[in-house]
């Protein structure tokens, strides 16, 4: 089960660790992904504070942590091929894994209901 945020980050957990990425509807806004810059494992990040940041040929963007924990894994594949984010944003694009350290915090997010109310 996957839960969204307002500035189109989605996050699934699994027990305490939440992967996160960026959904379908924020990379095809941003258009083709050409650079991922993300955390160094062991970074803590809070909840709506910065996380990574992704450039395409339009702009570069913020990603915001949904939630608050510590990161123990990062997609090094991005590195090589930032394209994924576009070919598969809610899969092999996936940015962060996050040692939460409140599950409860999901509760604050919507569910896919709630987001592609938002984006239509």
């Amino acid at each position: 089960m996957e839960k969204f945020t307002q500035e189109h980050e989605w996050i699934r957990l699994d027990e305490d660790i939440a992967t996160i990425g960026i959904t379908d509807h924020a990379q095809s806004e941003l258009g083709d992904i050409v650079f991922v810059e993300l955390p160094e494992i062991g970074t803590k990040v809070s909840s709506g504070g910065e996380m990574a940041t992704v450039e395409s040929f339009k702009a570069a963007s913020s990603v915001y942590a949904p939630v608050t924990g510590e990161v123990v894994e990062i997609n090094e594949t991005l590195g090589d091929d930032p394209a994924q984010v576009n070919t598969e944003p809610m899969g092999a694009g996936w940015f962060v894994k996050v040692k939460m350290d409140d599950v409860s915090q999901l509760d604050k997010l919507m569910d896919e209901a709630a987001y592609l109310a938002l984006v239509s």
